[in-house]
């Protein structure tokens, strides 16, 4: 009997570890091959995305690169493949996440303005894409946790996709710009956050194909005050609840 209940205990104590093991690898392929959480570390994307913003990344919406992979990193460096395998173009408009040009441990999260051969310019804060005016209108206020107000627009691209856009300051460095003529297999990345956002304009330039990691699809959490999820006595008072499962346009 002793050893008839060794036995039920050892293979109770065996299934265990074997339902782990298999949870681990599937969530392990899950944040490989489907999903990436990704957080928002700063402004740049406001009124779209906000710091302390959770949200889920496919991964396969471009297809993969070498950049798909960084859990796999430690045990198989990046894969030797160029380019992209499964590669679907994005759409204009898409909010992107990509490895920033010369900078590839760095991810960074922008709108995609400019297709490969467009020339992308901005005049007195109105975005010109091949040398037409961007519809922008009015849009009220965005208010910030820190009750600061700031002017708001909505820009309407050329496929009809729409998202608001901030205007921090009439005169800013990126309000004026040379004009952009994207190469082939590049594309032109910009905040919403016009004034406040390190994006194509500046120093991150155009972004290979091959940089692109996932399109930002949802906001699955959100908490403010820059407090961490794992603060639970946090959330009574920093969680922001109307934001979570926010889709993305």
């Amino acid at each position: 009997m002793v050893d008839q209940a060794e036995t039920k205990t050892s293979g109770g104590f065996g299934e265990t570890v074997k339902v782990i093991v298999q949870a681990l690898l599937l969530a392990l392929v899950i944040r490989t091959v489907l999903f990436q959480p990704f957080s928002i570390p700063s402004g740049s994307m406001m009124p779209t995305l906000v710091q302390g913003d959770y949200l889920f990344v496919s991964k396969w919406s471009y297809g993969y690169s070498k950049y798909s992979f960084p859990s796999l990193k430690p045990w198989i460096g990046y894969l030797p493949f160029e380019g992209r395998i499964i590669a679907m173009a994005p759409t204009r408009g898409d909010v992107i996440v990509f490895r920033k040009p010369g900078d590839e441990e760095t991810d960074y999260i922008k709108r995609l303005i400019g297709l490969p051969g467009d020339r992308i310019q901005v005049r007195d804060g109105i975005l010109f894409l091949n040398d037409v005016a961007v519809p922008r209108e009015a849009a009220g206020e965005f208010t910030a946790e820190d009750g600061s107000k700031v002017q708001q627009f909505t820009e309407t691209l050329p496929n009809g996709v729409s998202y608001l856009t901030l205007d921090l300051s009439p005169n800013s460095t990126g309000d004026n710009t040379r004009e952009f003529v994207v190469p082939p297999d590049h594309y032109f990345m910009m905040g919403d956050n016009r004034d406040n956002s390190l994006d194509s304009r500046f120093d991150v330039g155009y972004v290979p194909a091959e940089n692109l990691v996932g399109k930002a699809q949802v906001i699955f959490f959100s908490i403010g005050g820059n407090s961490s999820p794992l603060k639970i006595w946090d959330w009574p008072t920093e969680l922001r609840p109307s934001r979570f499962f926010s889709w993305l346009s």
